[in-house]
């Protein structure tokens, strides 16, 4: 839309009393302005703080709309021929533990708009005014500086998107994360001394696009100019067409956008105000930020419940430590949606179970770091137990054991080893040659994950439609069905679900596997983790590792299982009170006499 200019010769006089005229005198600057001045824009914008404003914040009498910025006489040293009184503040810049860029106090465009966007600086401190008595343009409702609101930004720059930083070649080279600013597109620019600047992102003069962006955000598109999030395109948040269903919050509330690909980084990320200041998230606390969405009011399933159940992960008490910088194996102990998950290359969930275990690139745990068998770091993960043993396995802090262990282990990555004497075939296929319980289609020759115990008691594996993953079960520890760890309880086909869900029950009680099993089980009420240490055992075959708290040494203190083969074993122990002195178990037969007889 184009604005007729006026005429001098028409009579009009140069004292600022004409909007129109007001317009004409911005333009004698637009040659040392970034680009274009979009007048009928200005005019019809919060920017307009004259009398003829649409906005609430404008003057009493003023109908000048520039001279809140600039003028053609009387201007300050600083252009495009500035005629705002300038602010004197000391500003906290943004910084984080990820930033390449040198930050320090705004310089150039920034420092002209923070003149009032700072909340410092009367809006109507112009230098035009110096020789009125008043020297600064009255404001309605004896309004002075910029009131507290969304525009107001304080000196506190930390939660806002850094400014005034060099952005070169140099600095992409040291973030890969980060597009060379040559290929940034003809609005997006970059001031003379190459410093990224407000005027990189917004045009003062132009409102067309809302927010006085330089242009559209939809998809993310300003944001992506400069940011490259690794494996971003056809992440879940860069192509979701999911949107609010009117349960709970508005998880965009200022936005006019209304899928999760339209708002793209905006789910997650503010430019200003931030809650999150180092990483720039809406939310206070990374949870908060995620559950605006993950709690069935954006996504399909809710997530949040899923942390206020019995047994969960941690958020909600610790996942504001999370940080992208901190030592991988030993940070602070803490657990945060961002140490499982990458909201840039999350892909949507796959129906196929071998998607954790050998294809994390297209799961929902795509793109995270892990840590390998080996110990080494790996970065992105590609197995899920390499996620997991992030935290638990060579952590100086991890949790305590559940059950107290002859042979006490809590590093995960040594229980699976595959030189273990025996191990639940998590990192390649296990050691035993005969396994009869197995269900189908299980063999000895597959491979199973952590998420094929530990995961949520309502999700898919267990039968329901709840969310999947390790959040939250009512089954300690973090358990997809129970599995009671206390002697003494009847045996039943829900204590032992866990145990059942791979290996047959039938199986196990007509003691195909074990010769002692029925009678362990059923007759004496022995739980499977007495004798059993379900990750793996380095010098124990058959995973026994027996539970201290009912199993204590024999004769001549001995406490000792031996295999003598196939179905057979012996044993030296004392158990509920009983004593095992190389007790055998050998004759399948006879358990099953003695199960017929109790």
């Amino acid at each position: 839309m184009k604005t007729r200019l006026p005429n001098p010769k028409n009579g009009l006089s140069l004292s600022g009393t004409s909007p129109a005229l007001s317009v004409w005198l911005c333009l004698l600057g637009a040659l040392l302005c970034a680009g274009p001045i979009q007048a009928a824009s200005v005019l019809q914008s919060k920017h307009n703080l004259s009398v003829t404003g649409t906005g609430q914040i404008k003057a009493t009498i003023e109908s000048d709309t520039c001279i809140f910025c600039h003028t053609a006489h009387k201007a300050t040293p600083k252009s495009p021929l500035w005629n705002h009184a300038s602010s004197g503040a000391t500003y906290t810049p943004y910084s984080s533990s990820t930033t390449k860029a040198t930050i320090g106090q705004p310089t150039g465009s920034s420092r002209l708009c923070l003149s009032c966007h700072d909340g410092t600086v009367a809006l109507g401190s112009v230098n035009s005014m110096t020789n009125s008595v008043t020297k600064a343009v009255a404001m309605r409702n004896s309004m002075t500086t910029m009131p507290k609101g969304p525009a107001n930004f304080g000196t506190d720059l930390s939660g806002d998107h850094p400014i005034s930083f060099v952005y070169d070649t140099t600095l992409v080279a040291s973030d890969p994360q980060l597009k060379n600013p040559t290929m940034m597109t003809t609005n997006v620019k970059l001031d003379s001394n190459k410093e990224l600047q407000c005027t990189t992102c917004h045009d003062a003069h132009d409102n067309r696009f809302g927010k006085f962006l330089v242009q559209n955000n939809d998809g993310g598109v300003l944001c992506l100019n400069c940011h490259v999030p690794t494996a971003w395109t056809g992440s879940i948040h860069n192509t979701s067409p999911a949107r609010w269903n009117g349960q709970g919050q508005n998880p965009w509330p200022s936005s006019t956008r209304i899928s999760v690909a339209a708002n793209a980084c905006d789910n997650c990320h503010t430019s200003h105000n931030a809650g999150t200041k180092a990483r720039l998230l809406t939310a206070a606390t990374e949870e908060q930020s995620c559950y605006v969405c993950h709690s069935g009011t954006v996504a399909a399933k809710n997530v949040q419940n899923e942390f206020g159940k019995f047994s969960s992960h941690p958020v909600t008490v610790t996942g504001h430590l999370h940080d992208p910088a901190e030592d991988l194996i030993n940070p602070p102990r803490h657990v945060a949606c961002a140490d499982c998950h990458n909201p840039h290359a999350s892909r949507a969930v796959s129906a196929a179970k071998t998607e954790v275990k050998t294809a994390m690139a297209s799961s929902p745990l795509a793109g995270v770091k892990g840590v390998s068998a080996a110990g080494t770091l790996v970065n992105p993960a590609i197995r899920e137990y390499q996620l997991c043993f992030r935290c638990h396995a060579d952590s100086r802090d991890k949790a305590a054991a559940v059950v107290s262990r002859q042979y006490p282990q809590t590093n995960k990555r040594l229980q699976f080893a595959p030189s273990n004497a025996s191990f639940h075939p998590l990192e390649t296929i296990g050691r035993n040659p005969s396994v009869p319980s197995l269900i189908a289609p299980l063999t000895i020759s597959s491979i199973i994950s952590c998420t094929d115990c530990h995961n949520n008691d309502q999700g898919p594996g267990a039968g329901g439609v709840g969310p999947s993953g390790p959040h939250g079960s009512i089954y300690a520890p973090l358990l997809e069905r129970q599995m009671v760890t206390a002697d003494f309880t009847p045996e039943s086909s829900a204590s032992y679900a866990l145990c059942y869900k791979c290996h047959s029950r039938n199986s196990i009680l007509s003691n195909q596997s074990f010769p002692g099993h029925a009678d362990h089980i059923i007759k004496y009420q022995t739980a499977c983790t007495t004798c059993h240490d379900s990750h793996g055992v380095a010098g124990a075959p058959g995973l026994i590792n027996f539970n201290v708290t009912y199993v204590t040494p024999g004769l001549n203190h001995r406490l000792s299982y031996t295999s003598a083969g196939p179905n057979r074993a012996n044993c030296t122990l004392t158990c509920h009170g009983s004593i095992h002195n190389g007790s055998t178990y050998d004759n399948p037969a006879a358990s099953l006499r003695r199960l017929a007889r109790h």
